[in-house]
């Protein structure tokens, strides 16, 4: 009888791990601590709930490295692809997705798996007689937990902030002062709420933004940095008064149809659920206290009548130091029964994080029924990001990272081209080589299954 695989953690990534491992026909025991014990981002018990933003970001795997993620994810059977593209919301050349309905699918396909069995418990470390275990509890890890990994790696987890942007009621957006459109008319083409401010607007705005009263960090919260991919707004504000309008805040690419003209600066939304009528402030990330965000967030044309269906937040983010920790197979190089998955590994996002959930499921199954393991390509976007964090980072300084094409091996000489061209290239020797790996993988359980 094969081997159960145990996997602590319901997130994109403990969800993914369990699909991809069941999906062998190997049986997995799913454990999911909530609704027994709650955390400071989560509101349901569902799994793979999405606690910060709503969208995948961007869904051009031609140009963008994170399209290309899911385009690769798409062509591994992912469900987190499949129920973000179920129920996908506009958003220009994004994948966003609405949050309730993504988050019933996967519960859905995970209660309904006959390999799948699902606990409600919480896990202090996995006992001896699990013979292969995925920790998959993402960026709030139970303190126990924390700490029983931190007692077996012997070194401290790194740690950083994680914020969240406001989310607001679309009927209470002052519609005769925002207009709809996508930046460079992307997508539809009109996925974008947008709210102009002019350059004494946009000034006060800052100034209000810097004298805000925060969040105040406990003591031992006070020495740990943040994620340069998801800075509070009033931080990156503190660096210059016009980094806001070279970042999110950043007009180009749009057109206020009352002037004709570009707005100075400009706060865009990006729709929330499948009805419409929840938007994110997007790169509104913040740890202005509530009582600051409501007053200052009304500041913007457009919202001074704003409704807040959420405001926005901060939690603690907690990351192994992968590649001191780690084995290529993703497994604890001084406990090789248990894998890492997911942001806990240092991959920063929705997809990557999932994407290390595909990669550990695949593994651990292909490892316990005995077909030899192997490693998607470097070359190939789940590869690359394997790569960079089990080896691929210098240890001494690893942070947490996103999918990017800086993280590919480059062409070869002969194949070598610039800008744009160079992207797509890189794109379809990802695809050309996925696929091959795939087709390995399938000979491979064709091969075993005689």
């Amino acid at each position: 009888m094969i081997s159960e695989i145990h996997i602590i953690g319901g997130g994109l990534a403990g969800s993914e791990a369990a699909w991809q491992s069941a999906q062998c026909a190997v049986p997995v025991v799913l454990h999911e601590m909530r609704p027994l014990r709650l955390t400071d981002a989560h509101k349901t018990d569902g799994f793979a709930e999405l606690v910060c933003s709503n969208s995948f970001r961007s869904d051009d795997w031609e140009n963008n490295a994170v399209g290309l993620l899911h385009e690769e994810m798409r062509r591994a059977n992912s469900l987190i692809l499949r129920a973000g593209d179920a129920h996908r919301l506009p958003a220009g050349g994004a994948l966003a997705v609405d949050r309730d309905g993504f988050s019933q699918a996967v519960t859905q396909a995970l209660e309904e798996h006959p390999c799948i069995e699902i606990r409600r418990e919480e896990i202090d470390w996995p006992p001896e007689g699990w013979s292969s275990v995925i920790i998959a509890t993402g960026p709030l890890t139970a303190p126990v937990l924390a700490e029983a990994i931190r007692t077996c790696t012997g070194e401290d987890s790194l740690a950083f902030f994680d914020a969240i942007a406001p989310v607001v009621y679309r009927e209470s957006i002052d519609m005769s002062v925002a207009w709809m459109q996508s930046r460079y008319d992307k997508g539809d083409g009109a996925d974008y709420i947008n709210c102009p401010l002019d350059e004494p607007q946009y000034r006060a705005f800052i100034a209000a933004l810097l004298a805000g009263e925060k969040t105040e960090f406990k003591e031992w919260e006070s020495s740990t940095p943040y994620f340069e991919g998801c800075l509070p707004i009033e931080v990156m504000a503190a660096r210059g008064e016009d980094t806001l309008r070279f970042g999110p805040m950043k007009p180009v690419g749009l057109a206020n149809p009352r002037t004709g003209g570009r707005p100075y600066a400009v706060v865009q939304l990006r729709q929330d659920n499948a009805l419409g009528t929840l938007w994110n402030m997007v790169g509104f990330q913040t740890k202005l206290r509530h009582a600051e965000q409501t007053q200052i967030f009304r500041m913007i044309p457009g919202l001074e009548n704003a409704s807040f269906a959420r405001l926005g937040g901060l939690h603690r983010n907690t990351f192994i130091n992968s590649p001191r920790l780690l084995d290529g197979q993703l497994r604890l190089k001084r406990d090789s029964r248990i894998r890492f998955a997911g942001q806990i590994t240092g991959v920063e996002g929705y997809v990557e994080s999932a994407a290390i959930g595909l990669l550990a499921g695949r593994l651990a199954a292909s490892e316990l029924l005995g077909r030899g393991a192997e490693p998607p390509p470097p070359t190939t976007a789940l590869g690359a990001l394997l790569a960079h964090i089990t080896h691929g980072a210098d240890a001494k300084t690893f942070q947490p990272m996103n999918v990017n094409f800086g993280l590919f091996p480059d062409l070869p000489p002969a194949g070598r081209v610039r800008g744009r061209d160079r992207k797509k290239a890189m794109a379809h020797r990802a695809l050309a080589d996925l696929d091959s790996w795939l087709t390995r993988a399938r000979a491979a359980a064709a091969q075993s299954s005689r």
